[in-house]
C-alpha cells in the first residue's frame, strides 16, 4: 500500500492554525474523521492519547507522526497538516513541529500503519522534500509531491545499493526501542550521507516488523567498519573481531557524516564479543550514568516479572473468591476443586516471580549466558528466605559475575570457544552464584527481610495508616518517575512476603491523580479550557485503569497546583485503604481487580474520597480560564 492511497483532500490542512499539542491532536482527529476513516472518533482519540502517554510522536526535524491501531478505525488512513509557524509538540529534539501526519490503522489489521510509518520516516529525512511540502500551494501539489517522492525512493531499481566487487566499505545497523520512526530515519540519514561522501554502505534496520536488509556473513567479513546506531540490543556476536562504532540511534540521524567518516577511516576499536560487554572493543557516545544503567537493568527484570505476578496473584485471589470458607477455615482457598485448581495454578505462576526478576536483571547485564545464573540465584533467594531483596541482589551479582567470567575465560585457547556457553559459563556461574547466595547474601538479607516483615506485622493501625499515606503520596509526586517507581517496587516486594495491604495502598495512590483531574474538569469547568476539558475525559479511563501517567500533561502545564492537589488526594486514599484493611494480591489492574480485593467496598470508598479531595483542592486553587 502506498502513502498516497491513504490520503485524500478531506484529510489535509495546509493552513494548520493551532497553538498547542492538544489542539493539534484535536484538529488532526477531526481531519481523520472527515476523511471517512473512523467509526468512533472519541475512541480513536483515546487511542492516540494512550500512544502519546508512552512517548511523544514528535520525532524531531519538525515532524510529528501520531498514530493508533484501534477498533475505532473503519479503514486505514492518513491525515496531514502543515503549520508554517510551528507548534510545540514536545518533540524529542525540542524544536517546533511543522509537518503532521496522523495514522489510523484498524485493530486486527496487518500492521499497515508500521509500514506507512517506515516509509514516511524515510522520505521525510530529505530536508528539501520537507520544505517543498511545507511550501505546497494547494492540496493537489501536496499529494503530487508525496507520490513523486515515494515512487523515486521505493519504485526505482536498487542499482545504487549494489556493492562493488570488493563489497561495502561500511555496514550499519539501526534500531530504536519501538522499532518505528527513528530506526528508518537513521538508516536513511546514513545512506544519504554515505552517498554524498562516495562511500558504499549497507544498513540493516531492526524495526518492529523484524530485521530488514540483513547483513550477510560475507559482507561483514569484507567491511572496513560497522556502525551500530541503536537504543536497544542487537545481535552482536556476528561482529566479533571487526571494527565497530556503537552509538545511540539519534546520532545516526544527526551525526551521520561524522560516523561514516570515522568508520571509513577505521577510527574504531575492534569488538570482541567473548568479552561479554556490549561496549567492549567499540566506541559509544551514549555515556550513561551508573544510576541510569542500574535502573535499566532493574526495570528489565521487573517488566518480565510482572506478568507472572499479575496472572498468579489474580488467580490466587479468585480462588478465595470462589471458595467456601465454612468447609475448612484452615484450608481456605482450596476447599472446592475449582478453587484448588485456581490456587495451585496461581501459586505456580507466582512462584516464578523471584527467579524471573533475578534472571532478567542478570541477562540485561551479562547477556544470554547470565540468564540461567540469575534464575538459579533468584530461586536460592526464594527458598532461602531472602525474598525480593535477595533476588534483586542475585540478579545484579549474577550479571556481573558472568561479565567477569567472560573476561577471565577470554584468555583460553580459541579451540575451547565452543565450550564456554554450553559448559563453562553455566557451570562456573551457577557454582559461583550458589556460593555467594548461600554464604554471603541469604543469611544477612534473610534476617533483614524477617525484621522488616516482623516490623510490618507489628505495626498498629495508626502506623499502617501513616505508611499508606506516604506510599500513596509518593505515587503522585512524579507520576511515573523515581518516587512513583520506588513506591511501586516496594509494594511489589511486599507481595512476596504476604503484605497485601501495601500493594492496595500503592495502587489506589496511583489511581487518584488522573481521576481527581477528570472530576475537577467536570465540576469546575471554569478552571479549564474547552480542549483541556475534552482531554481530561480520558483520565477517567486512565485513572480507573491505574495509569497514573494520564495526569502528566496537566501536571506539566501547572505543576504548582496540580502536583500538591494530587499528592494530597493520593495520600488520603492510601491512608484510608490501610485503615479499611484493603488487600491486593496483584500489582496492577485498577478497577478491574476490585472484586478480588479484600474489603472491595472500603477500597472504592477510599478511592472516591481521595479523588474528590483532589478534585476540590484543584477546584479551589486553580485559576479560572478565560476563553477567547
Amino acid at each position: 500500500m502506498r502513502i498516497i492511497d491513504l490520503l485524500n483532500k478531506n484529510g489535509i490542512d495546509l493552513n494548520f492554525n493551532v497553538n498547542s499539542k492538544s489542539e493539534a491532536i484535536d484538529r488532526l482527529v477531526d481531519l481523520m474523521n472527515a476523511a471517512g476513516n473512523l467509526n468512533d472518533k472519541k475512541a480513536y482519540k483515546e487511542g492516540i492519547l494512550a500512544r502519546e502517554s508512552l512517548s511523544t510522536t514528535g520525532i524531531g526535524e519538525g515532524i510529528a507522526i501520531p498514530h493508533a491501531k484501534v477498533a475505532a478505525v473503519k479503514k486505514a488512513g492518513l491525515a496531514a497538516a502543515v503549520s508554517k509557524k510551528g507548534v510545540d509538540y514536545d518533540s524529542l529534539d525540542g524544536a517546533p513541529a511543522h509537518l503532521f501526519f496522523m495514522i489510523a490503522a484498524p485493530e486486527g489489521g496487518n500492521d499497515v500503519h508500521l509500514e506507512v510509518l517506515s516509509r514516511l520516516s524515510t522520505i521525510l529525512m530529505d530536508e528539501s522534500f520537507r520544505q517543498s511540502l511545507i511550501n505546497a500551494k494547494d492540496k493537489e501539489t501536496f499529494l503530487k509531491l508525496i507520490d513523486k517522492k515515494e515512487r523515486e525512493k521505493f519504485d526505482e531499481p536498487a542499482k545504487e545499493k549494489q556493492p562493488s566487487k570488493e563489497g561495502y566499505r561500511v555496514l550499519a545497523v539501526t534500531a530504536c526501542p519501538t522499532g518505528i520512526a527513528h530506526t528508518f530515519m537513521a538508516a536513511e540519514s546514513l545512506e544519504n550521507k554515505a552517498k554524498d561522501l562516495g562511500i558504499s554502505i549497507k544498513v540493516e534496520t531492526n524495526g518492529s516488523g523484524g530485521a530488514k536488509n540483513v547483513l550477510t556473513k560475507e559482507e561483514i567479513e569484507n567491511a572496513d567498519c560497522i556502525i551500530i546506531a541503536a537504543d536497544k540490543n542487537v545481535e552482536m556476536a556476528r561482529f566479533d573481531g571487526k571494527k565497530v562504532i556503537k552509538t545511540k540511534v539519534a546520532d545516526g540521524i544527526h551525526k551521520a557524516e561524522e560516523l561514516i567518516t570515522k568508520a571509513a577511516n577505521g577510527n574504531a576499536a575492534i569488538y570482541h564479543h567473548s568479552n561479554g560487554n556490549d561496549n567492549s572493543g567499540s566506541e559509544s557516545s551514549d555515556n550513561e550514568s551508573i544510576g541510569r544503567k542500574i535502573y535499566k537493568h532493574l526495570m528489565n527484570g521487573v517488566s518480565h516479572m510482572l506478568p507472572f505476578v499479575i496472572g498468579g496473584g489474580l488467580l490466587i485471589a479468585l480462588a478465595f473468591l470462589f471458595d467456601n470458607y465454612e468447609i475448612d477455615p484452615s484450608n481456605f482457598g482450596s476447599n472446592t476443586p475449582f478453587a484448588a485448581f485456581l490456587k495451585k495454578t496461581g501459586d505456580i505462576s507466582f512462584g516464578f516471580m523471584l527467579p524471573v526478576l533475578a534472571g532478567f536483571i542478570a541477562m540485561s547485564i551479562g547477556d544470554r549466558p547470565a540468564l540461567a545464573v540469575g534464575f538459579v540465584g533468584g530461586m536460592i533467594a526464594k527458598d532461602g528466605g531472602s525474598g525480593f531483596l535477595g533476588a534483586l541482589a542475585a540478579g545484579f551479582i549474577a550479571g556481573y559475575l558472568v561479565v567477569l567470567l567472560k573476561k577471565l575465560l577470554s584468555y583460553l585457547p580459541a579451540s575451547l570457544e565452543g565450550l564456554k556457553p554450553v559448559l563453562l559459563y553455566p557451570l562456573l556461574g551457577i557454582l559461583g552464584i550458589g556460593a555467594i547466595m548461600f554464604f554471603l547474601i541469604n543469611p544477612p538479607v534473610s534476617a533483614a527481610n524477617n525484621a522488616l516483615n516482623n516490623f510490618l506485622m507489628s505495626m498498629n493501625s495508626s502506623s499502617k495508616i501513616i505508611l499508606g499515606a506516604i506510599l500513596g503520596g509518593m505515587m503522585a509526586i512524579d507520576m511515573g518517575g523515581p518516587f512513583n517507581k520506588a513506591a511501586y517496587v516496594f509494594g511489589t516486594a511486599a507481595l512476596s512476603s504476604g503484605q497485601f495491604e501495601i500493594m492496595a495502598a500503592v495502587m489506589i495512590g496511583g489511581m487518584v491523580p488522573p481521576l481527581g483531574i477528570a472530576l475537577s474538569s467536570t465540576f469546575f469547568k471554569s478552571k479549564y479550557s474547552k480542549r483541556d476539558r475534552q482531554s481530561a475525559l480520558t483520565n477517567y479511563i486512565m485513572g480507573l485503569s491505574f495509569i497514573t501517567e494520564g495526569a502528566i500533561p496537566f501536571a506539566a502545564a501547572d505543576p504548582i497546583r496540580v502536583i500538591p492537589a494530587s499528592v494530597a488526594g493520593s495520600a488520603i486514599a492510601g491512608a484510608l485503604s490501610m485503615a479499611f484493611g484493603c488487600g491486593l494480591r496483584a500489582p496492577h489492574g485498577g478497577i478491574f481487580v476490585v472484586p478480588v480485593i479484600s474489603n472491595p467496598f472500603g477500597f472504592l470508598i477510599a478511592l472516591a474520597v481521595g479523588s474528590v479531595v483532589s478534585m476540590f483542592i484543584l477546584g479551589i486553587i486553580k485559576k479560572p480560564v478565560v476563553e477567547k
